[in-house]
């Protein structure tokens, strides 16, 4: 049998080995057929004298092959000697946490004669399920608004996830985790940045605004993320300069602290007004992409240009 685990969330398709892995050591208590080699040193005489070796508690092995697809020679080697390969009596399982070309042979292969599994980012209720879950097996609570505004920070980076939910639930052990406590605890992914963007716009330089955008888009950051965060301080910046204006106490914004300061220093380049109509249009555009009137990276470009 071939088993096949890839994709971009290396978390969950780390997890699906470590369970594959872990239900044989429990079916196979001796532990001395499982076998793992690693790709980039992996030599294919190496998996071929293992498949030749009979265990000697006659048990069916378990050879884990990580990231071979970098292996030029091993891959020639294995795709000549395929056939051996897939009439094995052996679990050969092939994990990859690097990107894979859709052309590629071995790619093909495994495609064709493997048990796949690909692992996809989690995006939406997807993403939230999954952190409810997490969230659950810390007997932890936390509010939707609170679960939102972390989506909104850490995006779908499933290791930072895990670690913020582990963080969340130790600092509220007893008690349901809010919106100021995920303020509190989690630094958001591109928060820097986001603030960069929006002094751009300050300073009325869509160009330098739409650069900044663009070199997070270039390195694979979610459109509806980026657009989440700035959605996200456009709020934060007009709720403090309404209360600026009325000459009320900032800390009835329910903002954190920090929140509070760094939108305050924005709140002063921008006028009352131009804030309304950008959250406005920040609005419009959030219904356009969830009623599917235009695609997000389109929507964040058109945001940009007319602020």
């Amino acid at each position: 049998m071939i088993i096949f685990l890839y994709g971009q969330d290396t978390f969950r398709s780390k997890e699906k080995l470590n369970e594959i892995v872990e239900h044989y050591r429990e079916a196979h208590k001796s532990g001395l057929s499982l076998k793992h080699f690693e790709g980039k040193n992996l030599q294919f005489e190496d998996l071929k004298n293992e498949l030749q070796i009979v265990s000697m508690f006659k048990e069916k092995k378990l050879l884990v092959l990580s990231n071979v697809f970098s292996n030029k020679e091993f891959k020639e080697e294995l795709l000549k000697n395929s056939e051996k390969i897939v009439k094995s009596d052996e679990v050969i399982l092939f994990y990859e946490d690097k990107g894979i070309a859709s052309n590629d042979s071995l790619f093909k292969f495994l495609k064709k004669q493997a048990k796949c599994q690909e692992f996809e980012p989690l995006v939406g209720q997807k993403l939230k399920n999954w952190l409810r879950k997490e969230f659950e097996k810390y007997k932890a609570r936390i509010d939707p608004q609170a679960l939102d505004r972390l989506v909104v920070f850490v995006g779908d980076d499933l290791w930072q996830l895990s670690n913020e939910v582990r963080k969340l639930a130790s600092f509220k052990k007893d008690s349901e985790i809010k919106v100021k406590d995920v303020e509190l605890l989690v630094k958001a992914k591109i928060e820097t940045d986001i603030f960069k963007t929006i002094d751009a716009l300050a300073r009325k330089d869509k160009k330098q605004a739409l650069d900044l955008l663009h070199k997070h888009l270039e390195k694979g950051d979610s459109p509806l993320y980026l657009f989440s965060m700035i959605n996200f301080q456009f709020r934060n910046i007009l709720t403090v300069k309404d209360l600026i204006e009325k000459k009320k106490p900032l800390a009835r914004s329910g903002l954190h602290p920090y929140v509070v300061r760094k939108s305050s220093q924005h709140a002063q380049r921008f006028d009352l007004q131009d804030l309304k109509k950008i959250y406005r249009k920040v609005f419009e555009v959030d219904y356009n992409i969830k009623t599917g009137k235009i695609d997000s990276q389109t929507a964040l470009d058109l945001l940009i240009a007319e602020i």
